[in-house]
């Protein structure tokens, strides 16, 4: 009698132990499941980023493909558009825009208005920095700090870039939510002499070559995608 209601205490005892295992099991499905689903959302929305970037970095590259040559116009994969030319660049301390710089610009801003104002990169585009730069030279003699003044010059060039930008013809005749768009993304940077140029038209502080300093004297125009909101679509995934 006695062995009997031993073996009638270990058999509910197994039982109980084959349930919790069985509970378990599902948990750990359930959870894999989930995590494979995040993955899946997670690549979805690098995917999508990924595209974005390279379907307006190709946009940008058909726009201006008989403008690379006769211009000496450079894209950069991270959507960075660089005019390398040094006739057209900026005279030592000055922002006015040199006359032949003019005229490209008043050919370049149509086609990059196509790019930047599709409707399909609307919610991509974060913002489209116009970049001053100036070369190393200080335009204020015994200044305390000269890359202040001198962030007051590249400034002024970005500022005279944009000026001219909202004044064309292809701008002013854009529907009034466009231009609210634009006024919203397009931004006026002054770099001073933060990342000026070697020879080779690659950042003198990364080669630590010898500054080119008519290279340096320039306006870049920049694409900056919605990176930030991508952080944060792969953060709610985690929640």
């Amino acid at each position: 009698m006695r062995l009997k209601k031993k073996e009638d205490f270990w058999i509910p005892y197994a039982d109980l132990m084959t349930v919790l295992m069985a509970i378990f099991l599902f948990i750990a499905i359930a959870f894999m499941a989930k995590i494979q689903i995040q993955n899946k959302s997670k690549n979805k929305i690098i995917e999508d980023y990924e595209k974005s970037k390279k379907d307006i970095y190709n946009d940008l590259n058909t726009i201006f493909k008989n403008d690379f040559k006769r211009w000496n116009l450079e894209l950069d994969k991270d959507l960075s558009i660089r005019f390398s030319d040094p006739k057209i660049l900026f005279e030592s301390e000055q922002a006015v825009l040199p006359a032949k710089f003019k005229l490209i610009l008043n050919d370049f801003f149509p086609k990059f208005l196509i790019v930047i104002n599709n409707k399909k990169y609307r919610d991509k585009i974060q913002e489209v920095r116009i970049e001053g730069h100036t070369d190393d030279l200080p335009i204020v003699r015994n200044t305390i700090d000269p890359y202040i003044d001198n962030m007051t010059l590249s400034q002024a060039r970005a500022r005279n870039v944009l000026f001219h930008f909202r004044r064309r013809p292809e701008y002013l005749r854009l529907p009034l939510e466009d231009r609210k768009y634009l006024s919203f993304v397009l931004t006026a940077n002054g770099l001073s002499y933060g990342r000026t140029l070697d020879n080779k038209k690659q950042f003198s502080y990364q080669t630590k070559r010898s500054i080119n300093r008519d290279f340096s004297r320039r306006v870049e125009f920049k694409i900056v995608t919605s990176s930030e909101q991508i952080i944060k679509d792969l953060a709610s995934q985690l929640e």
